[in-house]
Parts: structure tokens; C-alpha cells; sequence
């Protein structure tokens, strides 16, 4: 209770820099995997909860320390108009206020699970753009490839997908990156979420674009067929639904290629978590 205590007052005491957070994540389609990044967090501590029997608590230095790392981090960002540092401050000021009644123990032992909040801190632009290029690339010249092996037609220039007669960019129909950092913080989700080795997890997090390219194709497929051969109305409906679903076909996935490996007698698993 204490620790949620300190958090909230972290919240407080850095609230325009959550608030900008929130606004950029309700506005930005491509940031609204930011909604997703608590959930994620507390299941993450969930299945290390075991380690709670471990842990040593008690006040650390280490908090405060953190709170003023962050608080400088964040001030100068703000100065600077670096907004990424502005947001990033705001985190390490609430984890800072946590660990401070908590303890550098709970800190190292559930390590993942506040890791995984720097996905609370928007992409900057310049970021989002040098990812995304060769990302919608490849995804337009796999998504014509696929259509064509099925028996549809597809012409493509660039990042155009043609079907019909009616021309749909890859950036419009998969709309920029806003399934891609999602796909990645699923990745992450279930490297952590799940008791397995350290390579098995930097494999997973290093094939992470490979991944949200599969699953852009799987999405854009369909949707570009509703494009060719419904209505636009129907395809948009269908490209937001398929977009969310995709987040779950990850899933399944890296369950399904795990499951695989284990079968082949290939090593990917620990004992259990808390064994870490």
C-alpha cells in the first residue's frame, strides 16, 4: 500500500508529463499500445509473485536516487523540448518513489516487469520513421507476393498496392506503425511472461519486426481483397478489428513456435520463474 502510496505521488508531482502521455496515446493511433504497457506490468509481476517470499523489503537509497535522476532527466527534457527524455523522466520518478519504500531487492527481482515501462514513453517521430520505411517496404512487396500465390492479382509501385483498380499504400492500410511497437511489446510480454532461457528471450525480442511483418501480411491480405472487392467502409471496419486480433496471433505464434522446439528437444525452457 505504501509503495502504491509513493507511486501515485510520483503521478502528482510529474502529472503534465502523464497527462501529455495520455493525450498522445488517445490521439496518436500509432502510440496507443501505450494503454496496453500496465496491463502487461502487472502480469508480468504476477507470475513472479513467487519471488515476493524473497524479497527483502525496506527503504533504499537507491529511490531517491531515482526520483532525482528522473526529475532532472525529465526537467531538462522539458527545457530542451526533447520530449522523449520529458516522458522517460516521469517514469524513472514513479519507479523511483516505488522502490523507495519497496527496496532495491523487489527492483532486481522483478526487473521485467518495470522494464517494460519505457513503452509507456511515445516514439519520437524521427524513430517511428526510420523503423517504419523499411517495415511498410517490405510489408507492400510480402503482401503482393502472398495475394498473387493465393490466385489475386496485385500490382504494386513502392509502398502502392493496386487490386482492381482501387490503390491502397501500405502506410494508409496498415496505418504507420500502429500495430508494429504493439506487436514488439507482445514479443517482450511473452519472453518475460513465460520461464524460459535468456537466449530462447533475446531470439524472440530480436525477431520481434520479423514478427509484426507476418502479421501485417496476415492483416493486409484480407484487408486488401475487402479493398478490392467490398467496400471501402467494410475494409476499414475489417483492418481496425483484424489490427487488435493480430496482438493475440502473435501470441499464438511464440506459443506455437516454443511448443515446436520443445518437441524438437531443444532447450528453451527453466524450471519455473522464480527460479531466475
Amino acid at each position: 500500500m505504501a509503495a502504491l502510496l509513493m507511486a501515485a505521488l510520483g503521478v502528482a508531482v510529474t502529472f503534465n508529463a502523464w497527462a501529455d502521455i495520455v493525450h498522445i496515446a488517445w490521439v496518436d493511433e500509432e502510440s496507443s499500445h501505450i494503454f496496453l504497457v500496465l496491463p502487461i506490468a502487472a502480469w508480468l509481476f504476477w507470475v513472479r509473485r513467487s519471488r515476493l517470499r524473497y524479497c527483502r523489503f525496506g527503504a533504499s537509497y537507491l529511490g531517491p536516487l531515482l526520483v532525482a535522476a528522473g526529475w532532472l532527466l525529465g526537467t531538462w527534457g522539458f527545457h530542451r523540448g526533447i520530449q522523449s527524455f520529458y516522458h522517460f523522466g516521469a517514469v524513472v520518478v514513479v519507479v523511483g518513489a516505488a522502490v523507495t519504500v519497496l527496496g532495491s531487492d523487489v527492483l532486481r527481482k522483478f526487473l521485467p516487469a518495470f522494464a517494460v515501462l519505457v513503452f509507456l514513453v511515445p516514439v519520437p517521430g524521427r524513430v517511428r520513421l526510420a523503423v517504419s520505411m523499411p517495415l511498410m517496404t517490405a510489408t507492400a512487396a510480402v503482401t503482393q507476393t502472398t495475394s498473387e500465390v493465393l490466385g489475386v492479382p496485385v500490382e504494386r509501385t513502392g509502398n502502392l498496392l493496386s487490386i482492381r483498380g482501387q490503390h491502397i499504400t501500405v502506410a494508409e492500410a496498415c496505418n504507420g506503425l500502429r500495430m508494429v511497437f504493439a506487436l514488439v511489446l507482445v514479443s517482450y510480454a511473452f519472453a518475460f511472461g513465460e520461464p524460459l532461457r535468456n537466449y530462447v528471450r533475446f531470439l524472440i525480442l530480436a525477431m520481434s519486426p520479423l514478427s509484426a511483418i507476418v502479421c501485417n501480411v496476415i492483416r493486409m491480405v484480407p484487408t486488401l481483397w475487402w479493398y478490392g472487392f467490398g467496400t471501402q467502409k467494410a475494409a476499414e471496419r475489417f483492418h481496425d478489428l483484424a489490427g487488435w486480433i493480430m496482438l493475440g496471433v502473435a501470441f499464438l505464434l511464440l506459443m506455437g513456435i516454443i511448443r515446436v522446439l520443445r518437441w524438437a528437444l531443444v532447450p528453451v525452457s527453466r524450471y519455473t520463474l522464480a527460479a531466475e
